[in-house]
Order: structure tokens, then sequence, then C-alpha cells
């Protein structure tokens, strides 16, 4: 019995701190903040859920996660963002799926048997592979994003890359949960007031029934 409070406690302040941590990504970011790609590049992320204006995808260097085929068809993939005319390391790199980014880049890879086709095609097509857009999502702030960021570091240094080591990785379409963190928060609290009962019970109980003399 002793074990199962102390389990049950223990998965309580997981649960609390994993609904601190949700309740609080929720309160810091009702709406996501507008800000540009110059200013993201520059000074780094204010908050965790963001709108970028004025960056263009860059598909040239689009980094495919998995390495499968399967990929081309579903994503996702690791794009940088770019100030136009950015020649600069990358600063900024969206998880995106994109129906337009998967299409082309499926294209450009699996469509062509030669080089200089595929060379052909990337040519005639530079404002599709650099096309300006609107992001909004989520920064690395969580175990799964940062997981990708750091995959995507891994892979842009074994593709040498000019990926900057603070990176700004960006889920695109991730945004704070809305009924998680009280969700959890909630069973947290009731969990933990069980575990209090019981053990008031379990230190009132022999008192409350002592061994009888013989």
């Amino acid at each position: 019995m002793k074990r199962f409070r102390f389990t049950l406690l223990t998965i309580c302040l997981v649960l609390l701190w994993l609904g601190y941590h949700d309740l609080t990504l929720y309160f810091n970011n009702p709406e996501p903040l507008p800000i540009t790609i110059s200013e993201l590049e520059n000074h780094g992320t204010p908050r965790e859920w963001l709108r970028i204006e004025g960056g263009r995808f860059d598909l040239e260097q689009a980094i495919n996660p998995s390495g499968r085929i399967e990929t081309f068809r579903e994503g996702p993939f690791f794009v940088p963002l770019k100030s136009s005319g950015s020649t600069r390391q990358i600063d900024v790199v969206v998880e995106t799926r994109r129906q337009e980014v998967i299409d082309i880049l499926k294209t450009y890879v699996l469509d062509f048997n030669r080089e200089e086709e595929r060379q052909s095609f990337l040519q005639e097509n530079q404002e599709a592979f650099h096309p300006r857009v609107t992001v909004t999502g989520m920064t690395a702030s969580w175990l799964t994003s940062t997981a990708n960021r750091n995959k995507l570091l891994q892979l842009a240094k074994e593709q040498n890359l000019p990926v900057s080591e603070n990176v700004v990785f960006i889920s695109e379409g991730k945004q704070p949960g809305k009924f998680r963190g009280f969700f959890f928060t909630a069973i947290a609290i009731l969990g933990i007031i069980k575990f209090i009962r019981m053990t008031i019970m379990k230190k009132s109980g022999p008192a409350a029934n002592p061994p009888e003399k013989q």
C-alpha cells in the first residue's frame, strides 16, 4: 500500500508539472505574436506562438528528416525561412507539411532521372522554390519539438548546411493547447487529495483500532 501511495504521488507531481507548463504556455500566448523574419533573425523569439511575416522559404535547402521516399508524399520537411535575398547563415527553420512544398519537392526529387533535368526544372521554377510566405506556429519549447530541433542540427551538419547553432525552429500549425493543461492540473490535484486522505487514514488506523489486551 505504501508503494502504491508514493507511486500515485509521483504520477500526480508529473501531471502537475505538465499542467503548469501547458497553462503557462497558454496564458502567455493568447494569440500568435506578429513578427517579421528580420526581427526573428536578429533578435530571436520573444514568445512561443508566432506569426512570422515577410519571409521566403528556401526549398533548395529543405531537409527530409526521415530520409524516406514516403516523406515526399506526406511530409514533414524542415525548410529554411529567410529574409528576401538573404544569403547569410540559416537562422530560422520551419517544420512544414504544406502541400505545395511537398508537391514541388516530390517533383524535383522523384520525377527526373538526370541531374541536368533536375537543374533545368529548378531554374524554371525559382519562384516556386523561394515563395514568400507567412508562417504561424510554435517554437521548439517542448520535448517533441526540441528533439526535432536537435535532429535538424545533426542533419544540417551532415549535409554541410550553414545552420546557426541558435537556430529558431518553428513547427508550423502548432498552437498552445486550450484544455490539456486544465485537465492535467485537475487530475493531479484530485490525485494529491487522494494521497493525503490515504496517508491520514494510514496514520489514524492503528489508533482507531487498538489491539485487544489479553
